[in-house]
């Protein structure tokens, strides 16, 4: 069975070809990366395949059903949660406040007051798992980078994904936090999550992946386990060049 997949993607910004007829499908229940050089196109495909962006051919599935046209809002029901490279919380917000908001409706006050019991207690129950409920009821503003990611994680969860891509999520962290990014990422793929994580620290991809995919200038060029990427020529010359 395949989560997520692509068929010919293509998408171009003026004369820059980003994504050329891109195929590639990411292994339902497993932990997938997604990794290659910078430009080589991992970051405009996450953006294709939540609809922050529309291709400009060819075709997004997931779980079966077509979703290249469909908003992100619409591919989020569906069940595919992102987060991104910059961390979207509400600075002024209540770490707290910022998981309740996951939540809400579309239209709906994000400042107006907390959710009901049922609705706070599972998004403490998230933060807790992160390991950051000690840091709930302080803002977001006051949290360090590391946090601030674990607690975009943590609205991401709230609204039960099936299938989850990380952008970056090693991105200016610590190396006590990144441990506990990559158990989690564990943690959650053995309670029935799929992954796809974009990365360049090579050391958490290789630990924590079961399938990964290598991008370069748009297309696909090698997908395996880790001990097979760790040896493909083809992933050497993507990130070293002629």
């Amino acid at each position: 069975m395949r989560s997520l997949e692509t068929v010919e993607l293509t998408k171009a910004f003026g004369g820059n070809l980003v994504l050329d007829k891109t195929t590639v499908s990411f292994q339902h229940g497993k932990v997938n990366a997604l990794i290659g050089p910078n430009g080589s196109g991992k970051t405009t495909f996450f953006n294709c395949v939540t609809g922050l962006i529309r291709p400009d051919s060819g075709r997004i599935s997931y779980a079966g059903a077509d979703i290249t046209r469909r908003s992100p809002h619409a591919i989020a029901r569906a069940g595919l949660g992102r987060t991104f490279q910059l961390c979207r919380v509400f600075p002024r917000m209540t770490v707290l406040d910022n998981v309740l908001a996951a939540t809400r409706p579309r239209g709906v006050n994000l400042l107006r007051g907390a959710g009901g019991r049922k609705e706070t207690d599972r998004a403490r129950g998230w933060l807790t798992k992160l390991g950051i409920e000690h840091l709930a009821h302080a803002e977001a503003r006051n949290l360090s980078w590391g946090q601030q990611k674990l607690l975009e994680l943590a609205g991401v969860l709230m609204s039960e994904p099936e299938t989850v891509l990380l952008d970056e999520p090693a991105g200016g962290v610590n190396p006590a936090l990144l441990d506990r990014i990559g158990a989690l990422v564990r943690d959650l793929n053995a309670e029935g999550r799929t992954f796809v994580i974009v990365e360049h620290n090579m050391d958490l991809v290789m630990s924590i992946s079961d399938h990964i995919v290598v991008f370069d200038r748009g297309r696909p060029i090698a997908e395996g386990p880790p001990s097979l990427i760790r040896t493909d020529e083809r992933v050497l010359g993507a990130y070293l060049g002629a």
